[in-house]
């Protein structure tokens, strides 16, 4: 995991110090305070048609390959209203309901990701935005065929599928 080399309230360079119960934190002399690792939050969303039980997957900043709808928790936002502010600000879908499934630590953006289930009735309201350069409905088995291989996106949507 990326590590802050510097603390975040006075810029001071960090040193290790241990931490009971903790292990090796962190601390900075200057402030005589432990830094615990900051990282991103980002939710991933398996959005699935209840009128056809398909899969939407997206193609995204000109790159060849199917992925999920992502999107980066906002300071202050709970990891569920980041999934629906997501789904309508990229799709213009409105989920009806959302199922927390499961996380995984994405290490080359320092971020940990949050993957949700969101079901939306069908696909009447959906409108792009201009993040999304492509998307198309699939069922499952194509969706598995058609997904970024060796992606976290992949092992997110092989796993809920796998349930």
């Amino acid at each position: 995991m990326k590590q802050h080399k510097h603390c975040p309230e006075c810029g001071a360079l960090l040193t290790e110090k241990a931490l009971e119960g903790e292990g090796i934190v962190p601390w900075c002399e200057q402030c005589e305070a432990f830094r615990f690792p900051m990282y991103n939050v980002a939710v991933s969303l398996i959005v699935i048609n209840e009128q056809n039980g398909k899969v939407l997957l997206v193609k995204q900043y000109g790159r060849p390959h199917y992925i999920l709808v992502a999107g980066y928790v906002n300071r202050g936002e709970t990891a569920e209203h980041a999934v629906c502010r997501e789904l309508k600000e990229e799709m213009g879908l409105t989920a009806h309901r959302i199922a927390f499934n499961r996380t995984s630590f994405f290490e080359p953006s320092n971020t940990l990701m949050c993957n949700f289930t969101a079901y939306v009735a069908d696909d009447h309201e959906l409108h792009t935005n201009n993040e999304i350069d492509a998307y198309d409905w699939f069922t499952p088995d194509e969706a598995r065929r058609h997904i970024r291989p060796d992606s976290l996106a992949e092992w997110f949507l092989n796993a809920f599928l796998s349930d």
